[in-house]
């Protein structure tokens, strides 16, 4: 059998020939870049149905990558919670720290089959652009990486990184200086770069086909957690729940298990609440627009201006969410919670103390709604979150946090 048979290369659930989940997603940009998107949908067409770059794709996601990543059965975490059993997709253990590598490795392969000397990202937390830097480093191209001025700051050890790995970090200083604005400043570079440059976008966002290539890049996680959570339990779990920010993780564990009986549940970060104004809730708060070339639920007022947004995790300090997301909640198929900072943190202290694995501030969201669903579960229920990535990026913003509340007691 070779690497790929190991995966399903199928691509369910499609969008329409303009790029469309229902009536989300698209190609809204200037014509500047429709002829770069239709060469790179080509591409991705014709790279998906080589078998030969499936077989560099898995060789790479096992062998660099560290690709199966575990599925953890959290016992302790399970009964210190109480009810169900806590199961962990453990995406923390890749090469990098986060899920972010596995699309990375994908696009630039593409890059290089294109045969583009230069990449682009944007970053929030950080962990795409690394992930970028790595694989530029790795395929000896070229990396400029676009990251909010607020951003660098709160992700410092992550900016460092990238650059020991030969990338440019240029600062972003317009509009809130965070992941949005970050994204604005790559797609000005490529429609000025387009000919030489592939941008590698970080999210189930952007024109299509970006929303389906990070998600077909991005579903070996589910892929895997199917087939663990049938070997190590016996069964599949009745709940899987994953943080969303613009949702490459959470696509990539829940698409695989749609039409499985699971129920799939997305995470939206509450900042310091709902009814606060200062949160990323898209779905949960926000109304349909366009943003950043797709169709989708953003976060804006009435004049359809974007409005700013609050996370204790850059990464999901975005004002939108990738349009398939939008299609699957508004059809039903996708459950919503939301975790408020306090609540990301006292989860993520949780997980530390209980089973020594130190979570992404991103992925702790994730864990505090899996945290209350599990407890309202029989003991033998299956609840599976995605562990997206590790936390050592966060432990500058973990203990500033620590430090405040030591001060306000």
């Amino acid at each position: 059998m070779t690497l790929q048979e190991a995966y399903d290369l199928t691509i369910s659930h499609p969008p329409d020939a303009r790029g469309h989940f229902g009536r989300f997603g698209g190609r809204f940009v200037g014509e500047t870049l429709m002829g770069p998107l239709q060469e790179l949908e080509e591409a991705f067409a014709s790279a998906w149905a080589d078998p030969a770059f499936h077989d560099e794709r898995m060789h790479l996601l096992q062998n660099y990558v560290g690709r199966a990543t575990p599925l953890y059965h959290a016992e302790r975490l399970s009964r210190e919670n109480g009810g169900a059993q806590i199961w962990l997709k453990r995406e923390d253990l890749t090469h990098t720290g986060a899920h972010k590598i596995n699309n990375t490795i994908g696009q630039g392969l593409l890059a290089r089959r294109m045969d583009k000397k230069r990449v682009i990202a944007e970053t929030g937390a950080g962990q795409h652009g690394v992930a970028t830097a790595t694989v530029a480093a790795m395929f000896g191209m070229d990396c400029d990486v676009y990251m909010g001025r607020e951003d660098m700051e709160r992700q410092a050890p992550n900016v460092f990184r990238m650059q020991l790995l030969g990338a440019r970090v240029i600062p972003v200083d317009s509009g809130t200086a965070t992941l949005k604005d970050a994204l604005n400043e790559a797609l000005r570079d490529w429609v000025a770069s387009c000919e030489s440059t592939f941008y590698i976008i970080g999210t189930v966002a952007g024109p299509h086909p970006y929303p389906l290539m990070v998600r077909q890049f991005h579903s070996v996680i589910g892929q895997e957690a199917l087939a663990q959570s049938q070997q190590q339990a016996g069964r599949l779990p009745d709940v899987a729940v994953a943080c969303v920010g613009g949702g490459s993780n959470a696509m990539g564990l829940l698409h695989p298990l749609r039409d499985q009986g699971v129920r799939l549940v997305a995470v939206e970060a509450a900042g310091h609440g709902l009814q606060s104004g200062q949160h990323a809730a898209s779905l949960a708060a926000g109304r349909a627009g366009i943003l950043h070339g797709n169709l989708t639920y953003l976060l804006e007022d009435m004049e359809g201006q974007i409005q700013g947004t609050h996370s204790i995790s850059a990464g999901l300090d975005y004002p939108g969410v990738g349009p398939e997301l939008a299609a699957m909640y508004e059809g039903g198929e996708l459950e919503l919670m939301a975790a408020s900072d306090d609540e990301a943190l006292d989860a993520f202290r949780l997980l530390t103390r209980t089973e020594g694995i130190i979570p992404a501030l991103e992925s702790s969201h994730a864990l505090a709604a899996g945290l209350r669903l599990a407890a309202d579960m029989p003991r033998e229920a299956m609840v599976l979150i995605n562990l997206s990535g590790r936390g050592d990026k966060d432990m500058n913003t973990v203990m500033a946090m620590l430090a405040q509340e030591a001060a306000d007691e």
